[in-house]
């Protein structure tokens, strides 16, 4: 059995940490798509910073990867269970730059 949306949005949301506002949505192709908005940065105007990428890959490692790196910028020592996957982001968004330096080639 699947988990409900309200179940993994509860799950995304303590894996994000306190500053961490979880949201997921289903979008044209009933696929889950998380929006993950930190509670202290604002990024254009009054919109609250978030890991939300119109058109991108929304899903839940790559939102998570995007407020982990979030995190460990602007909010260095947060204490987020997430931060426990630094190194296995970072792996990720080399290996997705060495792949997109591959298809330009």
């Amino acid at each position: 059995m699947t988990a409900s949306r309200s179940a993994r949005e509860r799950k995304a949301a303590s894996q994000a940490g306190p500053l961490a506002t979880v949201k997921i949505e289903v979008d044209a192709n009933d696929q889950f798509v998380y929006k993950i908005t930190c509670a202290e940065c604002i990024a254009k105007g009054h919109r609250k910073w978030s890991a939300y990428r119109p058109g991108g890959d929304n899903g839940f490692m790559a939102a998570m990867d995007r407020w982990i790196f979030h995190l460990h910028e602007k909010h260095p020592g947060s204490d987020a269970p997430c931060m426990a996957y630094l190194a296995a982001a970072q792996q990720r968004l080399h290996e997705r730059r060495e792949q997109q330096e591959a298809e330009q080639a």
